[in-house]
């Protein structure tokens, strides 16, 4: 039987640079600054109509990214032994998501964030059904998006929007009533160029 998430596997055997918020902004990188380890869980479970890719809607009253979507995660902390051990505690912490119903398989190569930030997404099969607890506070939703939508590169274009006094052009990729954009679009965009030059091999 084909390992419905063997594209996946095969797209995080390749090399790629490591990508950033600035990408698509030369010229504005921060001079000086100093960046924080943090990881995030690209969770990716089995669904009759494919693999899907499980994403968290955050609350709208937090400081930093409210109301935007994201993976679950955060930044790397003293107790937690690298990324992954981050990306695993968060996911738990912020969706319900035990460790042991989590397979890793791999990384992709960290995003730069404008808030300072160094993500590793840590891509992993989730093993099992499992109900989804929100954090109270933190998370407003969490839903899932086929994989087949996001590795289709067709599907994502540059937006913009002024941001301090600027306009700044970034990734989206939407699904459903769902404004995916920013950082999270970015990391899913390289893993489907990476999907998609694997299959042009083929």
């Amino acid at each position: 039987m084909n390992d419905p998430l063997a594209p996946v596997i095969a797209a995080l055997a390749k090399n790629s640079a490591a990508s950033s918020d600035f990408d698509l902004n030369p010229g504005s990188l921060p001079q000086g600054r100093v960046l924080r380890p943090a990881g995030v869980l690209v969770g990716l479970l089995a669904a009759p109509d494919g693999p899907r890719v499980i994403l968290t809607k955050r609350a709208s009253h937090l400081k930093h990214h409210p109301g935007q979507i994201a993976f679950p995660g955060g930044k790397q902390d003293p107790a937690d032994a690298d990324v992954t051990a981050a990306a695993l505690r968060e996911a738990q912490e912020e969706i319900g998501l035990q460790p042991e119903n989590v397979q890793v398989l791999g990384t992709l190569p960290a995003h730069e964030t404008v808030t300072a930030f160094t993500v590793t997404p840590v891509v992993a099969r989730i093993l099992a059904p499992f109900t989804p607890r929100p954090e109270p506070g933190e998370v407003d939703e969490v839903f899932a998006v086929p994989l087949a939508h996001l590795a289709n590169p067709a599907q994502y274009s540059v937006q913009s929007r002024r941001w301090r006094g600027s306009m700044r052009h970034y990734f989206a990729v939407p699904w459903g009533p769902y404004y995916i954009w920013g950082a999270t679009a970015r990391i899913l965009r390289g893993l489907a160029q990476r999907m998609q030059d694997d299959a042009d091999l083929r």
